[in-house]
């Protein structure tokens, strides 16, 4: 079923739904700066010459399909700048693309990424755990592909769930190499003859680390090589829109078949972990002004060598200072800056608590 959703000064979008098609004429067709986030597993143009085989003589099922297949160098250039320049039309200002490829494609595309007016941010690695291995023995095997993820603009405020990614990695800063298994066993998806349903199908975790770190709920997730559908289910699951373009009807059936029998988590499962950064600011007088602290009341330094005075415009005094919570702070401690707010505590009932609490308390009301 396709989701109407109005999105400013342009017509509604087919939100949730598979476009049949080419991917720049389906591009073309959708309203300007609409989209939050791109992700684009294009054709990798691998330039096989025959067949490949194991060692037992066994032929390997490699990538040989007529869409991966373009004449020349000159030929894929000329198409990836073609779809890079529809697919920056249709992203909002601060909307950012992630395109995935191999060593046969990547750095083509990253120079166009560049020429097309994208500003990179990272490039990750990709590092199979289980890689297919090299059969003709005469080159390295090739264990990772690489993703580059670029904001429409230089400057442009794209999202980053710094904190949600931290937390997926147990709390250390989430690197640009990335270990994850490729898609096998019941993850890989077959066709009514019991084959791979599609050659590159990408594995869930992939993509659910890429959307957990750059999109919201609720945001609009363009791919326009949609395949088997892996974006959109991962999208689904995950509380976000998104719109397919395929234009090979056998991969359009498994993916519309996949989605169906995908399932959004609920509501509380789709909150990540947020940055201090991106919550609303309190400031310190909004406090005094709702009267959880009182004018004349006394704050405590966390490591109760200095106290202060709140003062009715927000400010503190101490013995020969006056300031905001951090300028106090800051001079008290002989510090260069300070956090006052994990720095200052006041007591209730004999007890000492982080004035941040109540900062907490004003932050939760609003998000209701």
């Amino acid at each position: 079923m396709t989701t109407k959703s109005k999105t400013k000064g342009v017509d509604a979008l087919p939100l949730n739904t598979i476009l049949a098609g080419d991917c720049i004429e389906m591009m073309n067709s959708l309203p300007a700066e609409s989209i939050d986030l791109i992700f684009a597993d294009p054709p990798y143009n691998l330039q096989l010459k025959g067949d490949l085989h194991r060692p037992d003589n066994s032929q390997v099922d490699a990538v040989d399909d007529a869409w991966d297949q373009f004449s020349s160098f000159a030929a894929y250039d000329k198409f990836t700048k073609d779809w890079l320049a529809a697919a920056r039309r249709l992203l909002k200002p601060d909307g950012a693309i992630w395109v995935i490829g191999s060593y046969h494609n990547i750095f083509r595309v990253g120079a166009a990424l560049q020429n097309a007016g994208f500003w990179i941010l990272n490039d990750v690695v990709w590092r199979k755990s289980n890689p297919m291995p090299n059969f003709r023995g005469k080159r390295l095997t090739n264990a990772h592909e690489t993703m580059i993820w670029a904001s429409k603009q230089e400057g442009g405020k794209y999202t980053f769930n710094y904190e949600a990614l931290k937390a997926l990695n147990e709390g250390i800063q989430m690197r640009s190499d990335w270990v994850l298994p490729i898609c096998t066993g019941h993850e890989r998806l077959k066709d009514d003859k019991g084959d791979k349903a599609h050659p590159t199908q990408k594995p869930e975790s992939l993509l659910h680390r890429v959307l957990v770190g750059s999109t919201n709920p609720g945001d609009v997730v363009l791919d326009p090589f949609f395949g088997t559908g892996t974006t959109g289910a991962v999208a689904k699951m995950l509380g976000r829109n998104y719109i397919g373009i395929e234009r090979e009807e056998a991969y359009r059936t498994v993916a519309e078949k996949r989605l169906k029998a995908t399932r959004k988590f609920d509501r509380e499962a789709l909150q990540v972990s947020v940055s201090k950064r991106a919550e609303p600011r309190v400031p310190f007088g909004q406090l005094v002004e709702r009267g959880m602290l009182r004018p004349g009341e006394e704050l405590y330094s966390m490591n109760k060598r200095h106290k202060a005075k709140v003062r009715a415009d927000g400010t503190l005094i101490g013995d020969d200072i006056k300031g905001s919570i951090h300028q106090v702070g800051a001079h008290l401690e002989g510090a260069p800056s300070c956090n006052g707010w994990t720095y200052w505590c006041f007591k209730r009932d004999g007890k000492t608590v982080p004035i941040d609490l109540l900062r907490q308390q004003i932050r939760a009301e609003m998000a209701n």
